[in-house]
């Protein structure tokens, strides 16, 4: 019989946020996002840096907002003894920990992993940093400009010949912080046959490494080190952008047979047989000329109109949409991936939406309120002085409501 529970499948687990600006919040975000509670501590007076962040809506960062939703806040000094000692209660009902700092922060503070895990030895433990804990760059600081260059990134991104281009959104940190969520979930799943935590290191270099598909392979095979290609695919061809009339479009021919299905869509299906583009080794090596070919093909009709024509053959093609043509879109929509926040003061305000659909949780059409400043420090107290959770026992309930 088909279970009746459609709660998020992190309910119950309590996630302590010491994150900072985007990696770690980010990671917070996601699992707060499969139902975690995440309580955010931040420094008084000032909080998580980001809220400084424009731009500003209403005296609210909709930087912050964007990755702070869903969340409770409270300020802690970590340098002051009262402080600590509320931080430390919290840990007693946690199963979470998440930090950027540098790896040296925590253990200056006296919360290194290896006295944490002394004293509550079923938190797992996420820290997340530009080099790890581990190799000749640990102690260094980084930023996700500095882990897209270092990692390759941007020697993939742009225009040949061109100067190198940052990824527009922070991937460095964005990819760090779902490594993070994906680490979390794992070690959870872990302790409980264990019931014991473990620490989770997480770099941001490392995560670019990951994240260059094939450009590692095809290095150390080839000895040819993969450049920038524009919107250029370096294994297929077609697959890049193209101006229409009126517009640019994207258009993936990703075999033989769709390749065929564009060249008559086009009118120019003597190209399909053609011997420099019959096969795809063969378009690859004659890339230029093809796209000289099916650009003056596509200019005169409207992206539009391409893309139904294209679409109506089983061509995967598409606009280049910007962001205001993507909120718009009735696929988003559809799929409730922008939503709105739960804050009066930002009314017209809309974030990204959970991209994990499952079956048996119901969807959210909404997420709560990013937390000002310690807004949650009187509940959060109360439910303290209530009682604690011994987490060497993982399984115990959580009495933090």
């Amino acid at each position: 019989m088909p279970s009746t529970d459609r709660s998020p499948p992190l309910a119950g687990i309590t996630l302590i946020d010491l994150g900072r600006v985007l990696a770690a919040p980010f990671a917070a975000s996601v699992l707060a996002s499969l139902g975690a509670r995440v309580i955010k501590v931040e420094r008084p007076g000032a909080g998580d840096d980001s809220r400084a962040f424009g731009p500003h809506f209403n005296g609210k960062s909709l930087y912050f907002t964007s990755v702070n939703c869903d969340k409770e806040s409270i300020a802690l000094d970590l340098t002051n003894n009262e402080d600590r000692a509320i931080f430390e209660q919290l840990l007693d009902g946690a199963d979470v920990l998440l930090e950027n700092f540098s790896p040296q922060v925590m253990g200056s503070l006296g919360y290194d992993w290896e006295s944490l895990h002394a004293r509550w030895p079923s938190l797992i433990y996420g820290a997340l940093s530009g080099f790890g804990r581990t190799g000749p760059l640990a102690a260094q600081p980084a930023y996700d400009i500095i882990v897209q260059a270092l990692g390759g990134i941007m020697s993939l991104t742009g225009h040949p010949g061109t100067a190198p281009v940052r990824v527009g959104a922070s991937i460095g940190d964005l990819v760090a912080g779902l490594y993070m969520a994906l680490g979390v979930v794992s070690a959870i799943h872990k302790r409980a046959r264990t019931r014991e935590g473990c620490l989770i290191d997480i770099a941001m270099l490392d995560c670019q490494v990951a994240f260059l598909e094939a450009a590692i392979t095809t290095f150390t095979t080839t000895g040819v080190s993969p450049t920038a290609l524009g919107t250029r695919h370096p294994s297929i061809a077609p697959f890049q952008a193209y101006p229409c009339r009126d517009r640019t479009i994207v258009i993936g021919a990703g075999n033989d047979a769709l390749f065929a299905a564009l060249c008559t869509a086009v009118d120019r299906a003597e190209l399909a047989s053609h011997p420099s583009y019959d096969t795809n080794a063969k378009r690859l090596a004659s890339v230029d000329a093809l796209e000289v070919e099916l650009t003056l093909a596509l200019a005169n009709r409207t992206a539009t109109e391409w893309v139904e024509r294209l679409t109506a053959v089983g061509v995967p093609c598409a606009p280049i949409q910007t962001i205001a043509e993507v909120v718009a879109m009735p696929q988003v929509s559809a799929r409730q991936m922008v939503v709105p926040v739960a804050d009066p003061l930002l009314a017209t305000t809309r974030v990204p939406g959970n991209p994990i659909k499952m079956s048996s949780v119901d969807p959210r059409g909404h997420r709560e309120r990013a937390p000002d400043l310690d807004e949650h420090r009187s509940s959060i107290l109360a439910a303290l002085a209530s009682g604690k959770v011994d987490r060497n026992q993982p399984s115990a309930p959580n009495l933090l409501p």
